[in-house]
């Protein structure tokens, strides 16, 4: 980007940075961790702005984390004026809610209680359009996607190929968005996270031994490495494909799981996610620009995902180490 642009930025970094404090970071993940009652665990929240919970249930941590979602983008979208760098992060929770309606429509069921908020469509009007069939004031892209998903449920009665669609249709739009954005480091962001989204899909299926026919329904193009290669890829392959990728650790792990039966894949999980965060925390290190902004709002997604463990897990009666095993690397 231009210094220009980057100086766009000046402000908005600036408040960037200062939020950052506020980050559940491995501090108060511990505390939350070690407190003796679960309300002391989600005390330590309000420290990171969220809302006092009271009495811990888990209908009231959703509901509390539906609302920071959608308050932190409100929040921000007066502030960047670069809408795309905003709607990489909304649009998870549109396609999440399009296969809410897709397969609530499927059962012959309502399920919107299982609708979420923060994405850019509002989740009861884009109920409402769904059901009218006219989903004109959403993107092309997702129009297309839900149309099609829509489709081939109906026709399959197979909610996974439904699912396969809605994702393919997500990181196209991802990619689409990044580009708009006029990033590249939002770029590499979500070419990076197609990267995960397939090594994980190459592991999985090796696992479970399905060849190249099911990868090509599953993977997504976009990424660093070609999705033509990984689908006629075995899964003792993968570490040399990523070799020189942020994901070049997580691909060893994974091909050494890669065999039916060979173990947990928690390390391999959590070292995907760490890659992804360990590119993104570059953005911490910069002055100013798009990548603070990019930067937080993915840690803030990582935090959200954090809190559900921590809680859920106290509330499972869970020990220490294993809620501690669960958890990803923080920003920084």
């Amino acid at each position: 980007m231009s210094h220009e642009k980057d100086l766009d930025y000046l402000t908005i970094s600036a408040r960037i940075h200062a939020m950052e404090n506020r980050l559940l970071n491995h501090e108060r993940m511990e505390r939350m961790i070690e407190a003796r009652e679960l309300s002391e665990a989600a005390k330590v929240l309000t420290e990171c702005g969220y809302e006092d919970l009271g009495q811990v249930t888990a209908g009231g941590i959703e509901e509390m984390l539906s609302k920071a979602q959608t308050d932190l983008f409100h929040d921000l979208s007066s502030a960047v004026g670069n809408r795309a760098l905003l709607d990489v992060f909304r649009c998870s929770y549109d396609y999440h809610n399009a296969k809410v309606l897709v397969k609530g429509e499927a059962l012959g069921s309502n399920q919107e209680s299982l609708l979420v908020g923060g994405g850019r469509y509002d989740p009861r009007r884009l109920a409402e359009d769904y059901s009218r069939e006219d989903l004109r004031g959403c993107s092309d892209i997702f129009r297309r996607g839900v149309a099609r998903a829509r489709e081939t449920l109906g026709a399959t009665g197979d909610p996974q190929l439904s699912d396969f669609i809605l994702d393919r249709a997500y990181f196209e739009e991802l990619t689409a968005m990044a580009r708009q954005a006029d990033s590249k480091f939002l770029e590499g962001y979500v070419a990076l996270t197609i990267d995960v989204a397939n090594l994980r899909s190459c592991v999985r299926a090796s696992r479970l031994n399905k060849g190249m026919d099911f990868l090509q329904q599953v993977l997504v193009t976009g990424g660093n490495v070609p999705a033509r290669t990984l689908a006629t890829a075995r899964g003792d392959e993968l570490a040399g494909l990523f070799r020189t990728s942020p994901l070049s650790q997580a691909a060893a792990t994974g091909s050494a799981l890669s065999a039916p039966g060979s173990g947990a894949l928690t390390d391999f999980e959590r070292q995907c996610d760490d890659a992804v965060m360990e590119y993104l925390g570059v953005g911490r290190r910069v002055a100013f620009g798009e990548q603070p902004i990019v930067g937080y709002l993915y840690a803030r997604q990582a935090e959200m995902t954090a809190i559900r463990i921590i809680l859920s897990g106290r509330m499972a009666g869970l020990d220490g180490d294993t809620i501690r095993q669960r958890l990803r690397r923080t920003y920084g």
